[in-house]
Parts: C-alpha cells; structure tokens; sequence
C-alpha cells in the first residue's frame, strides 16, 4: 500500500512539478517527463552529454539552449504522444488549418509557461550556473511567416491547444524566411534568414511520413473496363513532401497538438549515370530543383519565375496535407466518403484555396468517386477566412501559367465553373455582368482563375475577420457572392493569445495584474474587467505607471545598444509597429513629425510634452514606395535627432528586423498606439489588440478591430481621428483632388515642400519625389484628406499625456477592456458556429 501512496506521490510531483513545495522533489522523477528542479538539471545534463556529446568546460551558450530545449520538449512529446492517441482512440473531428504562414515566435519561454515550469527552469539553470533569460535571447525564432497572417495562425494554434480542441496545422518548413532586414544609410537591405543554421530542437522529422506531388506534364484521358470517362497525369516533376512535427503545447492543459510542416525533396537526389558521365552539376539538379520549392518564404514574384514557384509552393503544401489527413482518415477504418465528417479545414486567406481543386482531384482520379459525391464532400469540408478588402490583394493567377503547372486542376476549374454558371445562370436570370463577376475564369488580354471565387464557391461557410470587415466583404469584393449565397457569411473578429502577449512578453504587468484579480484572466480574459475598480485606486496607477516606466527603460536601453541612440524614457513612447505598406500610412505619421519639428523650429520655447517616434516593419522587397518609406522615416531622424534646436524633445526611431522577439519588447513599453491606416482598408489588424492589451491608448480611424476596440474601451479612452469608410468612399466618388488640401493648408504644403527640397536627403530633391507626387497627385489612400484631423487629434494627445494620473487611468481601462479581443474567444465562436468541433481533454498515463 506504501508503494502505492509512493508513486501516487511521485505522478503527482510529475504532474504539478511542485516536487516538496519549493521546486525540489524528495522523490526521484522520471527524467523525462518530471518537473521539479532536480529533474530538470538532471534532463539538462544528460542532454548536454547524451544528445549533443558535450561537457560543461567545452559548452557554449548554445549547447546549453539545445539541451534545455531538448529537456523541455521530452515534456511535450509526453503530452502530444498521448494527444494523439487520444484522437485517434476517440475518433474525433479535427479541425485542419491550412496557412502559408506561422508567425510563432521562439518556443522556449513560451512553452515553459504553458507547461507551468518557468520558474523551476530559472531554478534549474541558477544551480547549474546559468541565466535562463541569456540563454532564451540565444534563441533563432522561426522563419515561417511575415505579417499578422501568419502571427494570427500561431495564435490560433496556441488558443486551439489551450482549449483542447484536436487540431492539426499545416503548412511549409521554410529553410529561410523571408530576410533578415538591416538599414544602410536609411535603406532597407535584405539580408538572408537562415534560421535553421543551428539546427531546430522543436521539430521531429518523420522521413517515413512522405507524399509525391506532381507538377507540369499533361493529362491522359481514358476509358475504363466499365465506360467511364478517367484522366491520368503524366507529370514533368515529382516532388517528395516530407513531414517535420513540432507539437504545440496549450496552456497549463496536457494537449499537444500537431503544427505539420513540409518539406520539398527530390525523389531521388543524386543521379549517379550522369556523374559518371562527368556532367556533376546535372547530377544534383533534380535537387536543386525540388528543394527550392520549400527554400524561401515567398519569393519574390515580379518575375515569371517567381510566379511559378509561388504556385509550386501553394499548391505543394496543400496537397500534401489533404493526402495526409486522407490517410489518416482511412488508416483509422473509415470510409473516403465520411472524410467530411472527421476533418474540418479552414483556409486561411487565398493561399491554399487550389485545396478546392485537389481534393476533388484526389476524391475522383485517386479514390474514383463520381463528381457529385466528391463535390458533395468537398464542399463540406472547406471554410474560408478571407483576410483583406484590397481587390488587388485577391489573388488571381494567369491562365496559361496555371495550366503549364496544374493542367489537371486547370481542367477540374473548369468544370467546377461551367456548373457553376449553369446554376447562376437560372439564379440570376441572366444577369451577365453578376454572373461575370462570380465566374472562376476572369477575362481580359490574359484569362485569369480567381482564387478568392474558388474559396468561396468550395467552402461552406466565409467569413471576415472584424465587424467592419465583414459586413465591407458583403458590400465590396465579395458583395455578389454575399447576394448570391447570404447563409455562407459569418464574422470572427480576430483575437491574440495573452499568453504570449502578456504573460511572457509583459511579465511584471502580468504579476500585477494577478496581484489583484488572481491568475484566471490568463485562459479567460474577460476576467480582466475586475481591474476596472483599480484604475480608481491612486496607489494601483503609480505601480502601473512604474511598470510601464520600467518597460520604456529596457527598450531604450536596447534602443541604445542596437542604434547607439539614446531615447528618453520619460518621454512619450509613441509606436507605429506593423509591415511597411502605404495603406498603413507610415508616412503620415511622417508628415505628423515634420509639422511638430517645424513648429518647435519657429519657436524654440514652446512647450512640448517630449516624444520618442518609434517604427519597425518590413517592406516587401519588390515594394519601391514602402522602403522609399523607410528611407523618409531614417532621413527625417537624421535630422530631428541632430538638431540642437529639438534638444532631444523629439526623437525618431526605425527599429530593425521587426519580428515576434522584437515586438515582445516594444509593446509593452508603448503609450500610443498608432493605428492609422485608411478607413475601410484594414481588414482587422492584431497589433491593435496587443497593444491596447499593454495598456497603450488608441491613436486610430474607424478601421479594422480599431472600431470594436473603441466600442470596448470607450470612447474617452480612444483617440478618434479621420473620414470613416463610408466617407472615403463618398470622397472617391466625388473626385478627390489631394491637391487642393496641398494648396489650402500651410502647414501641409510647408512639410510636402520641404521634403521636396531635399531638406531630409541632403538637398538631393529626388530621392523623395515618387513618394511626394503619388500623393500630391493620386493619395490613393487620403493621407491629405484625413492630415488636419491627425493633428488636430495628437494635440488632443498630447494635452492628456501631460496629466499623468489621468493617463494611468485610461491606460488602465485600455487594458481591463480587451477581454474581447482574445484568440480563445475566436476559437471558441469558430468551434461552436463553423467548425461543429467540441473539447477533448487529454489525460496523461
């Protein structure tokens, strides 16, 4: 019976990884899977000898991470093994998300925190002789995504895993993300981002786990024994998928699901006949040529080439992970004809809507199904995010270059479309612009196939990603679709998980924040409304301005050490954070800081609350306006930093490399948040919620989450500016004319002229004159229109800045009001209202 009690006691100290109550079990551990301290040096040792074949006098910093990341992720692999098993006992509906892009982040702090262990780890590493936070700075964060597409996708993964809800992720194991990016005389470069070059302690390869796919060639048709009708594609190229695991642990829950990541191969890699023959560059081609397809994170595509192999690339991972989810399907003993009912697939944005196309191929030419069938399934299967209201931004691909790759889906499109116009033919009554407009096949001098229409026609339920977005969609790029089948549309405002964005990039708020209200608001963040009582509470403000104080402090203090610029911390940190694009309106928070430059020039006394501008983000390489962007921002810092006359009142900051490890440190130490980007432009935008969940107060348009955030927040805790979507519609269609706001308003003209000038490029007037004549004679996206009304709105910022208990209220209520604005709560309403999926907890042998 003691034996019994005994190791009781021991899965219990496993479990808890409480050992005797201060982190140190009595009991000895299994090394593995335990989770007191002593087992965690323990792991840490043995993986350092074990894995890596190294000891401590020749370790390097490096060497200790690997085996820490080893030492944790045995703990997950505990966790993710018995997940899926459980699934597959169970047989329960998996949600499949398919992503071109997974913006996650390092794994290390972060899964620490789920597992609950972070401050044993710290415990572990201190009597090891090691600083757990130096060796989570050595970490090389994963290239596998850009923007808040593929951040939103590793939210979605994290809530998926916290809820316990069976999930797999799919998508590409990028060798090199999209670039490392460095600024050279205020230019962005590009630099390579290899960040595999040490290796990936997180991932597991499963070799075994592999799927041809073709590419090129063309399409046999024939008939069978039977008479009917069977196509065969003789491909030009067979690539070979394989599949890298990475499990993806939920917060303090023991559900691991499964990000599946592929990588592109060359069936056979080496062809010895032709090295023999002495030509050795032909031997490795077929390598060469495989591989690049998962090498880069989209390559750049102004070129033909660059097409080609963004479609190779779409069309690789998608079909890899449906004949992956296919064969789990069948291997658990159901039958093809249920596929629907055990996976559910999300297609988030265009990228993997040749989904469409390709099950239905591999459900009639592989698992010969008659098309109703397959189209019955397939239609069951697919829902789609669509992630932008930009029309240029839907993607299309050229006719003929889609057939020279995918000749077989070229023909399926085609069918799907003809049946499909037979249908809105009757429906519409012969309404042919409307029927144009739905069509798959765009015409013009090139046809084109229209992958947000395939999207839309192949899935069951669309949905957009904030209120206004959504209800834009039905109005705008989507608005014949919305007419045609209504019952498809939904919203699901986006959502950031706080485990991430607060709790390990904003700890000391996080322990405050617990201090008051306890720990619940982590896996429920509409609990954050019992802070709203303190924001009333004098001596609750001054903590939470100390923290924020202390926030703005080290990212100075790293400010420093990566521009050698010195930045006050008293000052107001003003942030604009996101990916380089004229819609987002950098610029005109530009033009923002001209005009107080120039004010503070003409009177050198006035009184000004203290600034620090500070931006980051990437432009794409091929986007000359975005990095001419770059460029003014850099040039107009050289000269406001350098000028006696500010006297450091205002300072510029262009902070490199935007990416997750860089914005866990900026978003916490920001008072504004500077969200300006065109009324009806933004789709949603998360950095608006992560920001806010920080505690920065809202400089933003009645765009995107910006009007759901305020609604949330209040009205006087938001700093409202500029026309609204309706307005800018109105504007448009009026015949906007950016120049007469250029000639009516001396302030603008002043800053427009003296950019012109060359005053921020060395009296070179040319280097900024592209980005100053798009605006002067196009200003698409009504910089001119809505620049008085920023002004105007900042000195309203600026005047409530100076009353500091106030802020701290309104930064307080920022925060205690994001409870919205949560990934769970997303997941939770796609869970419940389009994917039909419930909670499955895990439970550990």
């Amino acid at each position: 019976m003691k034996k019994k009690v005994l190791a009781d006691k021991v899965q219990a100290d496993a479990t808890n990884g409480n050992g005797n109550g201060n982190g140190h079990s009595p009991y000895l551990e299994d090394s593995r899977t335990g989770l007191g301290v002593d087992t965690l040096k323990r792991a840490i040792r043995n993986n350092l000898f074990y894995v890596q074949g190294k000891f401590p006098e020749i370790a390097t910093r490096n060497d200790y991470y690997m085996a820490i990341a080893y030492a944790v992720r045995d703990r997950l692999l505990q966790r993710w093994v018995a997940s899926v098993k459980q699934y597959i006992q169970e047989k329960h509906r998996v949600v499949a998300y398919l992503s071109a892009e997974y913006l996650l982040g390092p794994h290390l702090a972060n899964n620490l925190i789920n597992l609950g262990i972070y401050k044993e780890t710290e415990q572990a590493c201190k009597e090891l002789g090691l600083d757990l936070d130096w060796l989570i700075e050595k970490e090389v964060e994963p290239g596998l995504g850009n923007g808040g597409l593929g951040r939103l996708a590793a939210c979605y993964m994290d809530s998926l895993a916290t809820l316990e809800v069976p999930a797999i992720g799919y998508g590409i194991r990028y060798q090199f993300g999209i670039f490392e990016q460095d600024i050279r005389d205020g230019w962005q470069v590009e630099d390579t981002d290899n960040w595999l070059r040490r290796g990936n302690p997180w991932e597991i390869a499963r070799r075994e786990l592999s799927y041809d796919i073709k590419f090129g060639g063309y399409v046999q048709t024939y008939l069978d024994r039977a008479g009917k009708l069977c196509f065969n594609w003789i491909p030009e190229l067979v690539v070979k998928g394989v599949a890298y695991d990475t499990p993806i642990l939920g917060y303090k829950v023991n559900t691991a699901n499964t990000l599946r990541l592929w990588k592109s191969e060359a069936p056979h890699s080496f062809d010895f006949q032709s090295f023999n023959a002495g030509d050795y560059n032909s031997a490795v081609n077929s390598k060469i040529i495989c591989e690049n397809i998962s090498k880069v994170l989209y390559p750049n595509d102004e070129q033909i080439e660059g097409k080609r192999l963004r479609l190779q690339q779409q069309y690789f991972f998608v079909s890899c992970s449906l004949q992956d989810m296919i064969g789990i399907h069948l291997r658990q003993g159901e039958k093809i004809h249920d596929f629907h009912k055990k996976f559910v697939v999300q297609l988030n944005d265009t990228h993997p809507a040749i989904g469409v196309a390709e099950l239905m191929r591999l459900l009639m030419d592989v698992h010969q199904l008659e098309w109703e069938e397959a189209w019955d399934i397939t239609s069951k299967t697919f829902a789609y995010t669509n992630h932008t209201l930009l029309p240029e931004a839907l993607e299309t691909w050229d006719l003929q270059l889609f057939g020279s790759v995918l000749p077989r889906h070229l023909q399926l499109i085609y069918e799907i479309n003809r049946r499909f116009v037979d249908y809105a033919t009757i429906k519409l009554y012969g309404n042919h612009q409307k029927i144009s407009s739905l069509s798959l096949i765009g015409e013009g001098p090139r046809k084109y196939i229209k992958m947000a229409n395939l999207a839309c026609l192949g899935s069951f339920a669309i949905n957009g990603v904030a209120a206004l977005h959504s209800e834009l969609l039905k109005k705008t790029v989507l608005k014949d679709w919305y007419e045609l089948m209504p019952h498809k549309f939904q919203n699901k405002t986006n959502g950031v998980t706080p485990r991430r964005w607060m709790v390990l990039a904003n700890p000391e708020l996080t322990n405050l924040i617990s201090s008051r209200i306890g720990e619940g608001w982590i896996k429920n963040l509409h609990e954050l409304k019992g802070l709203e009582p303190f924001a009333d509470d004098p001596e609750f403000r001054k903590e939470w301005m100390q923290v924020k104080f202390n926030k703005k402090k080290a990212l100075a203090k790293r400010i420093k050490k990566r521009l050698g610029l010195d930045v006050d911390p008293n000052s107001m940190f003003d942030i604009l954070v996101k990916r380089i694009h004229e819609y987002k309106r950098q610029h005109l928070k530009v033009l923002h800081i001209i005009t107080l430059y120039n004010q503070i020039k003409k009177n050198p006394n006035m009184d000004v609350v203290p600034r620090t501008f500070i931006f980051a983000g990437k432009a794409a390489p091929g986007y000359r306006k975005a990095k001419l962007m770059i460029k003014l921002i850099n040039s107009v810092g050289e000269i406001v930093n350098n000028d006696p006359d500010i006297n450091g009142r205002i300072k510029v900051v262009f902070y490199p490399n935007y990416n997750v490890t860089n914005a866990q440190k900026i978003y916490p130490a920001a008072d504004v948040s500077e969200q300006i980007s065109t009324a009806g432009k933004e789709a949603s935008g998360t950095g608006n919620m992560k920001l806010s969940l920080n505690g920065a107060l809202t400089v933003g348009t009645l765009d995107g989450a910006n009007v759901e955030i305020r609604e949330c927040v209040g009205e006087e805790n938001f700093f409202l500016f500029g026309l609204t979507a309706d307005e800018v519609a109105k504007v448009k269609s009026e015949g906007y004319k950016p120049w007469d706001y250029y000639s009516e308003n001396p302030n603008l003209k002043e800053v427009i002229d003296q950019i012109n000038s060359g005053y921020f490029s060395h009296l070179d007037s040319k280097v900024f004159k592209e980005l100053t004549d798009s605006l002067l004679y196009d200003d698409q996206y009504l910089l001119f229109a809505d620049y008085q009304s920023y002004i105007d709105t900042q000195a309203k910022v600026e005047e409530a800045f100076k009353d500091q208990d106030k802020w701290a209220r309104m930064s307080i209520l920022n925060t205690a009001r994001m409870g919205k604005f949560s990934s769970d709560r997303s997941i939770r309403e796609y869970c419940d209202e389009i994917w039909k999926v419930e909670s499955v907890p895990v439970t550990l042998d």
